[in-house]
């Protein structure tokens, strides 16, 4: 099972940091995103050993408070 390792923060500082163990990518952002409370504009660099990690950011959009992470660095549309 993989190991992910993670740091949560903002641009400026990291406030959690640590190792989540799953099988998927996508349950390790979920297990990730259940623990923590998350505003918007945090930022969360994700990955495993020997590969360099992904950095997401978190967004808040729409009438229906929908909220999810996004690639860091894209443009709203």
């Amino acid at each position: 099972m993989p190991r992910y390792r993670f740091a949560l923060g903002s641009a400026d500082s990291v406030r959690e940091a640590g190792v989540v163990q799953s099988d998927t990518f996508s349950s390790a952002l979920d297990a990730i995103t259940k623990q923590s409370a998350l505003g918007a504009g945090d930022t969360l660099e994700i990955g495993v050993h020997g590969f360099p990690p992904a950095r997401y950011e978190w967004v808040e959009f729409g009438a229906t408070d929908a909220r999810a992470w996004r690639p860091a660095g894209l443009k709203a549309a």
